[in-house]
């Protein structure tokens, strides 16, 4: 039958071939198609050696990337009697056809496609339901006000909507370019590639704390622009009576959510301060260890000065002294000192006064030379520009708060230096310490020991034998009244480094009748002191508002008319400050050049002996300063607390149920169990207990649950923090952790609404009553039984501290009883005879019992009061009672049979059983709850806490010092100390050599 088909039809298509209809090559056989030859020869020979299992590549085309087929090139097969035969046609046809499949396809898939990305859109939107309010009702009343009907009439019809429709050939002739692009490795691709690693590094980048920022900074724009949109729409007066009152509470809450967006703005962009900070520190540590070698050459006269401001600093001990030069500036009070060296500096940077004391504290002022006139503070990096007013008057203003900063209570001057240095052209290189005014007596206002504490500080800095003194005189006054002069003498008796100034010349020159006398004051004949030189000068006309090139004029104009130069009274180079500044500045570097080799071999001798002591007695130990000590205490401190976060919920569990029902057992045992127990059916008994249960519930249960867990959390964290580590525990921490726990326990606060969650969990699991298995069942008894044992177990202890030893104790020990425990023994006797009478005595006595137990021992001469009857009474049915319910326990042992068919046809009755139960459930779920919000919530706010402390500490010098203490602390900030002033120094040194 096959070969009857194919015949007819292999004669049509060899036809087809022999015509050539415009072709003029002939395809040959062996390029055929499989299909065809075994269509033409199903029968030849040879097909049945080459038939193989059909095993095809097909290369698939969607309906998006459909090509033009190409030519397959197979293997060419030869069969030996097999013609040329040309197919060319028939493919041409099979392929036509295959178009419709295509069309086909290609409309219901992407219908299909169409569908489904509706469908994900739409389930995209969120639901606008709530927000209706948002859009003015004048909006859903369009369909009042607007006839539909119309517009949908006056739209176009169909064929103008066919019109604007696009042409689909020209999408079909897309095809084959949309293949291009979709295609693996192709430039489309790459293009989608960035465009999805854009996309990418976008949501990372949003996923930073910067994104959440953006994401912070859109939300309150947008919580604006709602609350503005609902005010206004309120205020309005067209809507404002249509309008509920739901929509003020509504403009509330969009009010209240704006300020709670805002304050987590607000925390965000400090917490971002804060690692800015840290950022900075980083930064600045790595330049300090060297990572990035960028030295900044630093002039001769401010490696000096650091010299000076770590000596300053530095607790003089194992007779090291500071004895590097300075220049100390000395006077009486309103004698000219700050006004002289503001000359010096060329610039008006103190606080001044009419009178009263300004220079309450010692100023050290570094003085160099500098492009720009500049000054600036140790501790800040804030530069005043002196050529400013307004930089002049916040640098006054600034040292004017130091000064009174530095002041403690009760005080009036300070010990403290304030380093201040100043740049400028033409200055000259030294460095000077401005001391308080030297005073005769304290007035009112002033501290008692004012005078003598002056006294002292200018002590101490002249018995230096290196440093220079600059002792100031006011020439406006008698000179017999002067104070400072004969303190001079007395720390420099020889005037080897001592510099004498007259200040208020031209003052004196007025007022003095005997222009001779001022001539004795230059040439040192007047006063008992010695100097190396004497200078006058002229400090202005006493107006505060004068600038310092005007002074220098007038004193330039002064001194060439004065008749004290006219007639040879002074000598030129002892006049004007710009002489005193060069004869200051060159005794002071002959001075430090005399003397700092010197002292850097003492300090080089001090730290080979700080070094042999630390080797002597911390062998093992490494040389940690308290900074250092600080930083490893806080890696402790740190690894301590994130250890609080590693214990099990196991152990939180077991902690918590066990010390809540310490805390509670009293309460249930006396308050619930004990009253409930002396009713007399169990429908009664489960009535008081869940009348008593939701009123303990309701008022004490869910505070006590909360502060017996922030006990245990107390307990847990200090147990961390005091525990020893062995060897490796250092004792030194010691009190810094205690400050640590103790700051960071008073900084938590629970959470309030803890207690409202937990009142209704509590409240739910004690409402429950079915005990869905005898394990839960047996579980219940035996925590009965541990109760009910230990409450015996005190009570006989307190009864056998009533009645005395019995007589095994007596007759083993040699101990008796009190007159007092013999007359309790006696009324618990008779007492105990009572109950053995009638074994379901009630709780408490009747008068008439508690009659006749007292008449019994009257009558064996026994007086008892009636309160001592009842207290016995007490504790003797209290054990009864205890007993009764351990047997009743043992006996329910068995009832758990009797409850799942609620003790009908049972005598035996365990109620009890089911409340123990019940408040052991609510145990382990409180202790669970309590868990959760422990190791998710507030372990973690204790954390943080820890972590601000820590900060605050680490700014806090105060406290580091008096937390991190002892002599091993001490030695080793010593020794850092000593190492750095020997290193900075043989650093100047080396400056100064180069220099010569």
């Amino acid at each position: 039958y096959l070969k009857s088909f194919f015949f007819p039809f292999s004669v049509i298509c060899r036809s087809l071939a022999n015509s050539n209809y415009g072709i003029r090559r002939k395809s040959p056989l062996q390029n055929l198609h499989l299909v065809s030859r075994s269509m033409h020869h199903p029968y030849h020979p040879s097909l049945k050696l080459q038939r193989r299992p059909l095993r095809m590549s097909i290369q698939q085309f969607s309906s998006l990337n459909r090509l033009p087929l190409r030519r397959t090139k197979l293997l060419n097969v030869k069969y030996g009697y097999q013609s040329y035969r040309n197919f060319w046609l028939a493919r041409l046809a099979s392929r036509l056809l295959k178009i419709r499949y295509l069309i086909l396809g290609s409309a219901v898939g992407g219908g299909y496609t169409a569908k489904k990305t509706y469908d994900q859109w739409k389930d995209m939107m969120p639901d606008l339901d709530e927000y209706k309010w948002i859009i003015p009702d004048f909006i859903w009343e369009l369909d009042e006000h607007i006839d539909f009907e119309k517009l949908i009439k006056a739209l176009p019809d169909a064929d103008d909507l066919a019109k604007l429709l696009p042409d689909f050939d020209k999408i079909g002739e897309s095809f084959t370019s949309l293949k291009g692009i979709f295609s693996p490795g192709t430039p489309g691709e790459t293009a989608f590639r960035a465009t999805d690693q854009s996309y990418d590094s976008d949501k990372q980048y949003k996923k930073g704390l910067l994104g959440e920022l953006i994401l912070l900074q859109q939300q309150i724009q947008q919580h604006e622009e709602e609350a503005r949109r609902a005010a206004g729409q309120y205020n309005t007066g067209s809507y404002q009576q249509k309008r509920k009152v739901s929509d003020k509470e509504k403009i509330d809450q969009l009010q209240e959510e704006l300020l709670r967006t805002q304050l987590k703005y607000q925390r965000m962009l400090e917490r971002l301060e804060k690692e800015n900070k840290e950022l900075r520190k980083l930064v600045l540590q790595r330049d300090d260890k060297g990572i990035h070698q960028r030295k900044l050459k630093k002039s001769l006269i401010d490696m000096y000065s650091e010299v000076l401001d770590i000596l300053s600093d530095y607790d003089a001990s194992y007779n090291t002294q500071d004895h590097l030069p300075r220049v100390v500036v000395v006077g009486d009070q309103s004698a000219g000192k700050t006004s002289v060296l503001e000359m010096i500096a060329q610039a008006r940077i103190f606080p001044r006064g009419s009178g009263e004391m300004m220079t309450r504290s010692p100023v050290k002022v570094t003085l160099s030379e500098g492009p720009h006139h500049v000054a600036l503070f140790k501790d800040s990096s804030r530069e005043f520009d002196l050529t400013k007013e307004e930089d002049l008057a916040a640098l006054r203003n600034e040292i004017e708060i130091r000064m009174r900063n530095s002041v403690k209570e009760g005080c009036t001057v300070s010990t403290e230096t304030i380093s201040l240095s100043v740049k400028g052209p033409g200055l000259q290189r030294m460095v000077l310490v401005d001391l308080p005014g030297v005073i005769s007596t304290v007035t009112s206002g002033m501290a008692p020991d004012t005078k003598e504490t002056i006294f002292s500080i200018s002590k101490a800095y002249m018995q230096n034998p290196n440093a220079i003194i600059l002792c100031i005189q006011d020439g406006s006054v008698d000179a017999e009244r002067s104070i400072v002069t004969d303190l001079v003498s007395q720390m420099d008796p020889q005037g080897k480094r001592t510099i004498f100034v007259l200040t208020k010349v031209d003052l004196a020159e007025k007022n003095v009748t005997s222009p001779s006398r001022i001539q004795q004051i230059i040439e040192g004949k007047l006063f008992p002191m010695k100097a190396l030189g004497y200078f006058a000068v002229v400090t202005g006309k006493g107006n505060s508002s004068e600038s310092i090139e005007s002074i220098k004029e007038y004193e330039e104009e002064f001194f060439q008319n004065s008749k004290l130069l006219k007639t040879c009274m002074l000598k030129a180079h002892q006049v004007t400050t710009k002489n005193l500044s060069l004869a200051v500045s060159d005794c002071f570097w002959k001075m430090v050049r005399e003397s700092v080799e010197q002292q850097a071999d003492a300090f080089k001798a001090t730290r080979f002996n700080l070094e042999t002591e630390w080797k002597n007695n911390y062998p093992r130990l490494r040389e940690l300063d308290r900074n250092e000590l600080f930083e490893k205490a806080k890696n402790e401190i740190l690894d301590e607390v994130i250890s609080l976060t590693q214990v099990t919920p196991k152990h939180w569990e077991e902690i918590l149920q066990k010390t809540l029902w310490e805390r509670v057992s009293t309460h249930v045992i006396e308050n619930i169990y004990l009253p409930a127990a002396q009713t007399m059916n169990s429908g009664t008994f489960n009535t008081t207990v869940d009348i008593k249960l939701k009123q303990w519930t309701d008022k004490q249960l869910p505070n006590k649950a909360v502060e017996v867990a922030w006990e245990t959390l107390q307990e847990e964290f200090s147990r961390f923090m005091t525990e020893q580590k062995g060897k490796e525990h250092d004792d030194i921490f010691d009190k810094l952790k205690q400050a640590v726990k103790e700051e960071s326990i008073k900084r938590h606060k629970w959470n309030e609404r803890a207690e409202d969650s937990l009142r209704v969990i509590q409240h739910n699991a004690l409402e429950d009553r079915s005990i869905s298995d005898k394990q839960q069942w047996d579980a219940a008894i035996h925590f009965m039984e541990e109760t009910l044992q230990s409450r015996l177990k005190d009570t006989e202890s307190v009864i056998e501290d009533m009645v005395g030893p019995d007589w095994k104790k007596r007759w083993m020990y040699w101990i008796g009883r009190s007159k007092e425990q013999n007359i309790r023994n006696e009324t618990k006797n008779e007492l105990e005879k009572l109950i053995k009478c009638n074994e379901e005595h009630a709780a408490y006595l009747a008068n008439d019992e508690v009659t006749t137990v007292r008449k019994n021992l009257e009558a064996r001469g026994i007086t008892v009061d009636p309160c001592m009857i009842k207290d016995t009474w007490h504790q003797i049915y209290r054990r009864y009672f205890l007993k009764t319910a351990l047997n009743h326990c043992n006996l329910c042992r068995r009832g758990f049979y009797y409850y799942q068919r609620h003790f009908v046809d049972s005598e035996l009755e365990c109620n009890d059983i089911v409340l123990f139960w019940r408040i052991q459930r609510m145990l382990a779920i409180t202790a669970n709850t309590l868990r959760q919000q422990l190791t998710n919530t507030e372990v973690r706010r204790l954390e943080k806490n820890v972590k601000e402390v820590l900060e605050d500490f680490a700014e806090d010098n105060e406290k580091k010092v008096k937390l991190l203490t002892g002599k091993r602390v001490q030695l080793a900030e010593d020794l850092k100390k000593v190492r750095e002033i020997q290193e900075k120094l043989e650093a100047f040194i080396e400056a100064l050599h180069q220099e010569k």
